[in-house]
């Protein structure tokens, strides 16, 4: 097992709003990138970028064929009025071993990759595809739904969102959310809320609120 795998095996375990926590909020992809369908399963690996034109989506259609096994391939789009991808790309994709699309666009065919199991995460669905002209590089650095994407950053998305860990942080960011969550499993709801009304009461006393 690589570093790579051992890590986005790692990752897979923690819940995204656990990472958000810790990477904070410049690492969370816009709440307009959601599951396409559910419940969709947690996936964590790492990424391999994609920047796809608006109209165009030659480059994922290219990407399924080039991304090693585990990754998540992740595309620059932002594109509402054609189609990234279908049916067979996600077939083909999940056969090659992708661990799921991230997408700043929109896909089609979702009742096959919703009974095929393949995830996708994306603005939504519209049946007419892009066209396939535009050439870009593979692999380079990508914005996608207001974050900043590298080639080899750790991917994890779930139904609450999509979390992008940079590639020189993971080891830190793993050992604090798993720290985080260790100690949320030791801590009852007795003594969470005690905590938290004390702590809501003092920011309302600072701010001059009686009642």
């Amino acid at each position: 097992m690589t570093d790579t795998t051992a890590a986005a095996a790692a990752f897979a375990e923690i819940p995204t709003t656990t990472l958000a926590d810790v990477v904070g909020r410049e690492q969370v992809m816009e709440m307009g990138i959601r599951p396409l369908w559910t419940p969709v399963p947690r996936v964590a690996g790492p990424a391999f970028t994609v920047r796809c034109p608006p109209g165009d989506n030659l480059m994922l259609h290219a990407a399924i064929h080039r991304a090693e096994k585990g990754a998540v391939i992740v595309v620059e789009s932002g594109d509402l009025e054609y189609a990234l991808a279908g049916g067979n790309v996600c077939a083909v994709a999940q056969r090659r071993g992708v661990a799921a699309f991230v997408a700043d666009g929109l896909i089609r065919d979702l009742t096959e990759v919703r009974e095929m199991g393949f995830p996708v995460f994306a603005r939504g669905v519209i049946p007419f595809p892009g066209g396939k002209k535009a050439v870009q590089p593979l692999n380079a650095p990508v914005r996608c739904a207001g974050v900043a994407v590298h080639p080899g950053d750790i991917v994890v998305a779930d139904e609450e969102g999509i979390v992008v860990v940079p590639s020189a942080n993971t080891r830190n960011t793993l050992t604090t959310a798993r720290a985080k969550l260790a100690k949320e499993a030791t801590e009852t709801l007795d003594v969470w809320e005690t905590a938290h009304r004390a702590r809501i009461d003092e920011i309302l006393r600072a701010e001059g609120f009686e009642g």
